[in-house]
């Protein structure tokens, strides 16, 4: 991979990380589309991903430090939203760890990748139809009662199948459990830190002698920069969207890009 493969890489994950596009989707489309192939580019597209997170980490410094002091000093809401955000995370840990290889094998490709991106754009209108019809249960997500946040946790797993966005099914999930929209993104964005970092904290681990050969400590730190860099704004400009839109418009660019990407491989 050259140095300008990587960079445009790293824009791309900050870019779809935090909105419900699908960054690996994206990740997966764009190495095909620049004539990237291997296991080295496989998995730069889940360790670039820790820039992103590392962002969201920064963004919510504040409420990971008061939530930490809260569990120290055994504080109900943090211990609550500690408790929601292991039941809405560890569902998708386990069957990760359990399937993660051959999801790598059968479905980082352009074709699954579309499915996903068309049936998450048909989902995600039928959840924002939901979401108007429908008043908020709870504000905040320590609220959730166990059911609900495990709830959370089970619409996450659809996030395995590159191209549905952990994001949609994280947010989705939050949304049905009875979250307001922007409630719904924190969650979400709150949901990456356990499940994204995970994820790629053990691929980089696994892969690391086939990235630094193939990638390059150099080109690995650039691309987790770029992503951290535009994941960061990328947050902040969402969550002020989601103040006065819904999600509509994510859902008919994932079935325009899904169209596309069908054309595309037919020919």
């Amino acid at each position: 991979m050259e140095l300008w493969q990587v960079l445009v890489l790293g824009v791309v994950e900050g870019l779809t990380e935090f909105v419900p596009v699908s960054s690996t989707g994206h990740l997966i489309l764009m190495s095909r589309l620049l004539g990237l192939h291997g296991p080295a580019v496989d998995a730069f597209s889940v360790v670039v991903q820790l820039g992103a997170l590392l962002a969201a980490v920064f963004y919510y410094r504040r409420i990971l430090l008061e939530t930490t002091v809260g569990i120290v000093r055994q504080r109900p809401e943090s211990l609550l939203l500690f408790r929601n955000l292991v039941l809405g995370s560890m569902p998708l840990l386990a069957v990760g760890y359990l399937v993660g290889k051959r999801i790598k094998a059968q479905l980082f490709a352009p074709l699954p990748v579309a499915g996903a991106l068309a049936v998450g754009g048909l989902l995600m209108l039928l959840v924002e139809r939901y979401r108007r019809q429908s008043a908020p249960l709870y504000q905040h997500a320590h609220e959730l009662p166990v059911g609900r946040a495990l709830t959370v946790g089970l619409c996450h797993l659809a996030a395995l199948w590159p191209g549905t966005s952990r994001s949609l099914a994280s947010m989705s999930g939050s949304l049905l459990a009875g979250l307001p929209t922007a409630a719904a993104a924190d969650f979400a964005f709150l949901l990456a830190i356990p499940t994204l970092g995970t994820a790629t904290v053990y691929e980089l681990l696994r892969e690391r002698q086939v990235l630094l050969a193939d990638v390059g400590l150099l080109n690995i730190s650039l691309g987790l920069l770029v992503s951290f860099a535009v994941g960061l704004l990328v947050i902040a400009a969402f969550l002020r969207y989601l103040r006065g839109h819904g999600l509509l418009v994510f859902a008919l660019y994932r079935v325009v890009l899904a169209v596309a990407v069908f054309w595309l491989m037919r020919g």
